[in-house]
């Protein structure tokens, strides 16, 4: 045969495969073959959602398992030799490859990105792929590992459990750039990864393998919540066993090799009290600082008492949000990142979840409210006469009637959808949070009275509550659904099965709303989570709007001579007046255990002021990482004629289309939501349309048909004389499947092991009826044929 009549997979089995493997390259560990390494964007439509696609290499080529240094895009013969260049340097780019290759089977297109070959790009004959110590050498040198001991602690194996699990490629990057800059002498390293990508995985493994490899011999891992503490001794860091101790009881045993502590378990007010002063200062050699924006929290400054004592150690700080302000900076103390992996691209990458967002404005929150001259509220105080906007709800003034009326929404909204699908609302402050679990248990008796936990507030300062968190956020755990809270929830929580964040809680700072975000944005398919929706009654979604959303931090702290590194949180002062200032500035992010609260004048109004929805409106997760607020049919039809400029573009393309459903996936995979389109058409017309009239109409203008309508017009033209009595049956029965459910439910072959197929005869009868499976595939086709004349 010739090599041009070959297949892609053909060329890798007979040329590609061959030729790397004659350069030395060991084929059962140091090449792998078709390796998908993103999930597929998860694309939501209306209550349903699919994936995108995955992105996947024809060829990764590890120098050691945990190395990967090459990537190598095949193409059939057909192609020239560098067609598949621009696709393998894009994974390259992803993957954080430095050597790229492109091969039809005649030869190696050659893309060196270290710069420090003779040119960039050479065309290699089948016999001269490099052998993998020649790359080794360039990539050490590319990396600046000058010495064989930095080369040994970069090559140091992953920690392997037996279990097939190995990190994501993401993971991948951050763990071998972290390492890297380490063998290079870079003693601070910031790592910024999105909520739910695996943080804790991540410095697991770069402990492992720094421990491993003996670099560094004893670690201090900090965080500053119990929960953090345990859940890493108990998942991540369990393979570290009798190495590993958490420090607590104000106990400093110095028998250990990998320490987990609390910052408030190791530092006091008093002296005596820093337990961490029993270790001398240069007993630790690397010191991980998780979350580490919430560490330079106003009155908890411990993490940077501990850090100047251990200034001899290596530290990293791990964050989903680096606090960047003119007062406040990780970056000044840590550098800049040595990998980001943002939110967006985690979405786009579908290993976290895109989101919905419902924006509900209430009257009483746009226009605002003034109470009569001398009215008392609930309490017999006085109401300060001023006018109250949405500043001032649940922190200076309660109306009772806004508190249901949120409430009242959030359940029916997850009674339209899910009565069991986990929800964390988070509230202004502990006496909202109770007056709003008070709200949802009178709106839900009949699941409060199946479970009296359905509804829980979990805040700092209620024991039992606070004993539910694990509950909520384990997926196996039924109850609680609802939670509510104020602050214990923004961050730390692994909330993976949670559906539904509400926000009635006033956001200012982008860290905390970036935090309160992440709580939804784990994906668990066991659970069937693959997004989230955000009812947001505060306004606090126009953050999505805001470039520092999603950006890569940029430093603007300047500091003054003199001056801590990391300076404490700018104070978030009241701004509406009547407030009465605390004695000391409230942190966003209070200690373990405690919340905001006290200290502020609050006026209760009852039921005398009514409140009411005045606009409502539901925004979608785009393919370009931002909400999608223009009307669903505007955004349709200005994406649709983007692809295609005219009606006959569109109707050659669908009617050239083998697979209607292949279409239909690569319009969604676009951001184009039919499902929700089709949804908002049916209400103004009352008929369940097709994709392709519900393109033609909203893109296009054309007069919809329904699908019955499209399905009996077919029926009138009594086009299935040709056919059996058998086959004729099975066709019209097509026709009704089609009218029912949509084309996709007729072009998969398994609908004829289906009721009523069934009642015709089994699959392989209705199949033989048409004279075999590619006379009916092609009946099929036919009749799509017809349903779209």
């Amino acid at each position: 045969m010739s090599k041009k009549n070959l297949s892609e997979r053909d060329i890798c089995t007979k040329y590609i495969t061959p030729a790397i493997t004659t350069a030395g390259w060991d084929v059962h560990s140091q090449v792998r073959e078709e390796v998908t390494f993103t999930a597929g964007r998860v694309i939501v439509r209306g209550k349903l959602h699919s994936r995108g696609k995955n992105k996947r290499a024809d060829y990764l080529l590890y120098y050691k398992p945990n190395l990967p240094i090459a990537v190598i895009e095949a193409k059939d013969n057909t192609h020239g030799l560098g067609d598949g260049m621009q696709q393998a340097l894009n994974y390259a780019e992803t993957l954080d490859l430095p050597f790229v290759f492109a091969s039809n089977g005649d030869g190696f297109l050659f893309h060196d990105r270290t710069g420090l070959g003779e040119q960039v790009e050479s065309e290699l004959p089948l016999d001269g792929f490099p052998a993998p110590e020649a790359l080794w050498q360039r990539y050490c040198e590319w990396k600046g590992l000058a010495t064989p001991e930095s080369r040994e602690t970069v090559a140091t194996p992953y920690y392997d459990d037996g279990s097939g699990k190995v990190p994501r490629y993401y993971q991948v990057n951050a763990i071998n750039r972290a390492i890297e800059a380490i063998a290079r002498g870079q003693n601070r390293i910031l790592l910024v990864m999105a909520t739910g990508t695996g943080k804790t995985y991540t410095a697991f493994q770069i402990i492992w393998r720094l421990w491993k490899s003996r670099t560094k011999k004893r670690i201090l891992f900090l965080a500053d919540r119990n929960i953090l503490v345990d859940q890493t001794r108990t998942n991540d860091f369990k393979p570290f066993g009798q190495a590993m101790t958490k420090i607590e009881k104000r106990q400093a045993n110095k028998a250990f090799e990998i320490y987990l502590s609390l910052y408030q378990a190791v530092t006091g007010s008093e002296e005596e009290k820093n337990i961490y002063k029993q270790f001398s200062p240069d007993f630790f050699d690397l010191i991980v600082i998780d979350e580490c924006h919430r560490g330079s929290a106003a009155e908890d400054s411990a993490w940077r008492e501990i850090l100047d004592y251990f200034s001899g150690a290596t530290h990293i700080g791990l964050t989903a949000t680096p606090k960047e302000t003119k007062d406040v900076s990780n970056i000044h103390y840590f550098g800049e990142p040595v990998y980001t992996y943002s939110l967006r691209q985690g979405i786009d990458d579908g290993f976290l979840a895109p989101y919905k967002v419902v924006r509900i404005d209430i009257d009483k929150d746009l226009q605002g409210w003034r109470p009569s001259k001398g009215q008392l509220d609930k309490n017999g105080q006085v109401i300060e006469d001023r006018i109250y906007n949405q500043k001032d709800f649940d922190r200076t003034l309660v109306l009772e009637k806004r508190t249901e009326l949120v409430a009242k929404k959030i359940t029916e909204f997850l009674k339209a959808s899910d009565s069991f699908a986990k929800t964390i609302v988070f509230c202004e402050d502990i006496d909202h949070a109770e007056r709003m679990r008070q709200a949802l248990v009178n709106l839900n008796p009949e699941r409060v009275q199946e479970n009296r936990k359905y509804v829980m507030r979990i805040t700092g300062d209620e024991a039992e509550g606070k004993a539910e968190l694990d509950n909520f956020i384990d997926p196996e755990s039924r109850y609680p659904v609802i939670a509510t809270t104020s602050k214990l929830m923004t961050t730390g929580v692994d909330a993976q099965t949670c559906k539904l964040v509400v926000l009635d809680q006033r956001i200012q700072s982008m860290t905390e709303f970036k935090q309160i975000i992440g709580r939804g944005t784990r994906i668990n398919e066991d659970y069937g989570k693959f997004w989230f929706t955000i009812m947001d009654f505060k306004k606090a979604s126009e953050l999505f709007a805001d470039p520092a959303f999603d950006g890569d931090p940029v430093q603007v702290y300047e500091p003054k001579e003199g001056e801590s590194p990391v300076p404490p949180d700018e104070p978030e002062l009241p701004e509406a007046p009547g407030e009465e200032l605390p004695g000391q500035p409230e942190s966003p992010f209070p200690p373990e255990g405690e919340e905001e609260g006290g200290g502020r004048i609050k006026y209760v109004v009852g039921g005398e002021v009514t409140v009411r929805i005045v606009a409502e409106r539901v925004q979608y997760y785009g393919p370009d990482g931002k909400l999608i607020t223009e009307l669903l049919k505007d955004y349709t039809r200005s994406a649709v004629r983007k692809e295609y400029a005219s009606l006959d573009d569109f109707l050659r393309r669908w009617t050239g289309a083998e697979k209607k459903q292949a279409l239909i996936a690569e319009l969604e995979a676009q951001g184009i939501l039919l499902d929700a389109l089709a949804e908002e058409v049916a209400k103004q017309t009352d008929k369940s349309f097709d994709p392709f009239d519900l393109i033609c109409h909203v893109a296009y203008d054309r007069p919809p048909l329904s699908r019955r309508e499209r399905a009996e017009q077919v029926k009138k033209r009594d086009v299935f004389a040709t056919y059996g009595d058998q086959a004729r049956a099975v066709l019209e029965a097509l026709l009704d499947k089609y009218a029912d459910a949509g084309i996709e439910s007729i072009e998969d072959i398994k609908v004829l092991t289906l009721d009523p197929f069934t009642r015709l005869g089994t699959a392989p009868e209705l199949i033989r009826a048409f004279g075999g499976k590619p006379a009916y595939l092609k009946a099929v086709q036919e009749l799509e044929t017809l349903l779209y004349a």
